[in-house]
């Protein structure tokens, strides 16, 4: 009968092992990005705590500009911590889940304002700062201060599911495959900042969603779903429910100078703080036929080209806009966060994604 400390000396001896293969992989093949010190050397916490906000929920591919374009704009905290808050919404328009940029500069203010502009190393720290998570506070210790953490994104998620062959669905599972994520990497002090970022690239290049890579895969050898032969079948996933639709109208409204009504939605709320057209509530399916107009746009006369539809797709809802274009109008009572702007400059603001969609109306 094998001893507990003899299976606990293999078990250690097999995880150090499936570490090295990790790092080594990671050593000839990580992937160049402009926020990723080479693999060994000293990050920058700005450019990772920068990076991990923009990441979460969003490809690399589509973060790579704005990650550029912030760094051209604020190239450190203290320039980002200075800048005008609408600044760092317009900039980040088009990236979309805009809390997450209300949050980085209120954290970037934090850090500046309480801690001199230095990040803190430890997690706990990480997690008290506006915007940080746990997955974000552990990436962010571990990248950019090398701490011994448990790093779990996607497609380590899938990567853990497809090694240990768990085969009950997400999202159910989570907890189980980020025991099995701390098992391999918990105290194990062995460059943890590049072994939480070689599974990511692992993950990301080989491990895929639909056609994995096992061939070349560097831990191929003791997958047990590669060696059951149902590794691209994992990880399972529980079906999900058909998203809620919603409706309202979207209003072009032009004054008799050509200028055209914005708004500046609340700072709370989807889309919170950023500038676009107005919009009417936006309800249900239940309601759609009794939808109405704001009360300050009852009284406005709408031309016949209005029936032009924009759709945008949210996380949690899919949404259904009617395009309400309006006679030019001589006065409107409206609230503070309305106001005119010329139309031909209306692109210098930038617009989230549902509303660069009306523009490419050509209203």
């Amino acid at each position: 009968m094998t001893s507990s400390k003899t299976g606990n000396k293999r078990k250690l001896k097999e995880i150090r092992e499936f570490r090295k293969q990790v790092l080594a992989w990671y050593d000839r093949h990580a992937r160049i990005l402009p926020w990723r010190s080479p693999p060994g050397q000293k990050p920058d916490p700005y450019h990772v705590w920068l990076s991990e906000i923009m990441l979460q929920q969003t490809t690399v591919g589509a973060v790579i500009p704005y990650f550029e374009k912030f760094l051209r704009k604020w190239p450190d905290i203290k320039a980002l911590a200075n800048a005008e808050r609408q600044d760092v919404m317009s900039a980040w328009a088009g990236l979309g889940y805009y809390t997450r940029a209300r949050n980085l500069h209120t954290c970037a203010k934090v850090v500046l304002e309480e801690m001199n502009g230095i990040f803190p190393e430890e997690e706990k720290a990480l997690l008290a700062l506006p915007g940080i998570g746990p997955y974000t506070a552990a990436a962010v210790s571990a990248i950019a201060f090398n701490k011994p953490t448990n790093v779990v994104d996607g497609n380590i998620e899938r990567i853990m599911a497809r090694y240990f062959a768990v085969t009950e669905p997400l999202p159910g599972i989570k907890k189980k495959l980020k025991a099995h994520a701390l098992a391999l990497s918990n105290k194990q002090s062995e460059r943890p900042g590049d072994y939480a970022q070689a599974l990511m690239d692992i993950g990301a290049g080989i491990c895929t969603p639909r056609t994995p890579k096992c061939g070349i895969c560097p831990i191929q050898a003791g997958c047990k779903g590669y060696n059951q032969g149902i590794a691209k079948d994992l990880p399972a996933r529980a079906v999900k429910p058909l998203k809620p639709q919603r409706f309202g109208f979207l209003y072009w409204i032009q004054d008799k100078e050509g200028r055209v009504l914005l708004h500046r939605r609340p700072e709370k709320g989807l889309l919170g703080g950023t500038y676009g057209l107005p919009t009417s509530d936006w309800v249900d399916a239940s309601e759609r036929d009794n939808l109405e107009h704001l009360k300050h746009f009852q009284e406005i006369r709408f031309e016949g080209d209005d029936r032009k539809k924009i759709r945008h797709s949210f996380t949690h809802f899919d949404l259904e806009l009617e395009v309400r274009r309006s006679a030019p109008v001589k006065s409107l009572k409206i609230g503070k966060d309305y106001f005119w702007h010329r139309t031909e400059d209306i692109g210098d603001f930038g617009f989230p994604s549902v509303f660069k969609k009306a523009l490419k109306l050509n209203l």
